[in-house]
């Protein structure tokens, strides 16, 4: 082989390597920065991650918002009409946050099995309701 080939054919390998090298840099980043959406069935039959945030999405149980210090926790439960997660929130929750709307929250589970949120997220007015919690509400059938 020439060695003007060999040098070629050593250039191309190098960047090959490199971009490869570099494309998995990007996935893992892509990955790592994905925000996956899970309802409370989801978390209640341990489908959601434990070591990662994802997003969790029902309806505010009525009933349910505590306030057990004088400070800005506040703990609440979820649903999606089959089962309930029990949330903490330390912060100023959204001025349209009430019982027996939806909403969305971003964080993670704690050892306790208690979704910590960082981010409350609620609807923007009465005809609203995000997409995602939408599709993961289960009606409960008609009684007779």
């Amino acid at each position: 082989m020439k060695p003007i080939r060999k040098q070629r054919l050593i250039l191309i390998v190098l960047m090959l390597g490199v971009l490869g090298l570099a494309a998995t840099f990007a996935l893992k980043a892509f990955n790592e920065n994905l925000m996956y959406f899970f309802s409370t069935s989801d978390v209640a039959a341990g489908k959601a991650p434990a070591n990662s945030q994802f997003r969790l999405g029902g309806m505010v149980v009525k009933g349910s918002v505590e306030r057990p210090n004088a400070d800005l926790l506040v703990r609440f439960k979820l649903s999606d009409f089959e089962k309930e997660v029990t949330v903490e929130y330390s912060g100023i929750l959204p001025d349209l946050f009430r019982e027996g709307q939806g909403i969305v929250a971003k964080g993670a589970l704690d050892g306790r099995g208690v979704f910590v949120a960082e981010e409350v997220l609620a609807k923007h007015d009465e005809n609203y309701m995000p997409p995602e919690v939408a599709g993961s509400l289960k009606k409960p059938a008609a009684q007779p």
